[in-house]
């Protein structure tokens, strides 16, 4: 497996609506694999790999990160902050950050909370933490914040990539993962009966709003997207609400908040699946979303699944995957590619009876 890019893809940073770092290295990567690479007014990369048949399979895999923007520098200089994504602010207590200065490069914060210190309190803070209480001191002048920084600069979690155990842990995996598996899976990929369009989409967290449109123009006949998944299997949940486990395998989505999978492409991605050997697990998550969703609903819609990368702590700095689960999603999009190279798989066998 191919760490080096695993990691470069989650050290870069890039909130929804500034994901140009992650998209440099994705065009790195693609350009050696096709030559038809271009990219949209939403920031949309895509790579298409013609095949005999006009027949389109979208895969849709997200760059961006959750983050922040500066919306408001106060007269302290201290930096206060809208945030891009789903955060739980509990998970945002100690943390550090890098925030972007106006002429480039970084500059390294302290995430805080506007609240007394510890020391001071004379009774328990009972309320809960509110996002829009964290602010950030760069200790810096307020004269060089001025300086420095403007509204609308991206400001990201702080934490580098590290291989943990029987996996990687990192900030933004959610999801540079899924990057990462369409990259490899499209190497392993020959020449496809069907025209292939691999698509790194933007702004995600906010709304699938990048795959909506990168859909409405590919109108596919299958849309598959990559993306992480809860994995509860840690202490303080229940087995029925685990959605996923560390080292089962890729997840096979049946439904989450955004799609309802086509069954028979979870039927094919099974079968397939089963054949090869390949660990999968079927997922079912109650909330969120998934690019799936947009490639579903685009146009006069399409076959839809997502491909998930099991994943415990998403959306804080510390999020786990196990490589096999990562190599096992990898393998089993390869495998679905190279079976609809050879015609095992059509595009009419997702025809719904009347």
């Amino acid at each position: 497996m191919n760490t080096s890019l695993l990691q470069e893809l989650c050290e870069a940073r890039g909130v929804p609506g500034q994901e140009e770092a992650v998209r440099r290295i994705v065009r790195r990567e693609l350009n050696s694999l096709t030559d038809e690479l271009r990219v949209d007014p939403m920031g949309n990369l895509y790579a298409t790999f013609p095949g005999a048949s006009d027949a389109k399979i979208m895969i849709a895999a997200h760059m961006d990160e959750i983050g922040f923007i500066i919306k408001h520098i106060d007269d302290k200089g201290f930096l206060r902050l809208q945030t891009l994504g789903g955060f739980d602010p509990r998970q945002l207590f100690a943390q550090r950050v890098l925030v972007s200065k106006i002429e480039g490069g970084t500059v390294p914060g302290v995430l805080c909370y506007a609240t007394k210190p510890t020391h001071l309190m004379t009774t328990p803070d009972k309320e809960g933490p509110q996002l829009d209480q964290f602010f950030v001191d760069t200790g810096l002048t307020l004269e060089e914040v001025k300086n420095s920084f403007e509204i609308g600069g991206m400001v990201t979690l702080d934490r580098g990539f590290t291989c943990c155990g029987q996996g990687f842990a990192a900030k933004s995996l959610d999801n540079r993962v899924g990057v990462f598996v369409m990259i490899e899976a499209l190497r392993k990929m020959s020449k496809c009966q069907f025209t292939v369009v691999a698509v790194a989409t933007t702004q995600e967290e906010i709304g699938l709003r990048g795959a909506t449109t990168a859909a409405y123009q590919v109108r596919p006949e299958v849309g598959i997207a990559l993306d992480t998944t809860i994995a509860a299997d840690y202490p303080g949940g229940t087995p029925e609400g685990q959605v996923t486990t560390l080292g089962g395998g890729v997840g096979i989505k049946i439904m989450d908040g955004s799609l309802i999978s086509h069954p028979r492409l979870v039927k094919q991605m099974r079968e397939i699946a089963r054949h090869h050997d390949l660990p999968h697990q079927m997922e079912i998550l109650p909330r969120g979303g998934t690019d799936g969703g947009a490639l579903q609903r685009s146009g006069a819609g399409c076959a839809g699944i997502t491909l998930s990368i099991p994943t415990r702590y998403i959306h804080t700095v510390n999020e786990l995957v196990y490589a096999s689960d990562v190599q096992a999603a990898i393998d089993l999009l390869a495998c679905y590619l190279n079976q609809a190279e050879t015609g095992q798989i059509e595009t009419a066998e997702l025809q719904l009876e009347e």
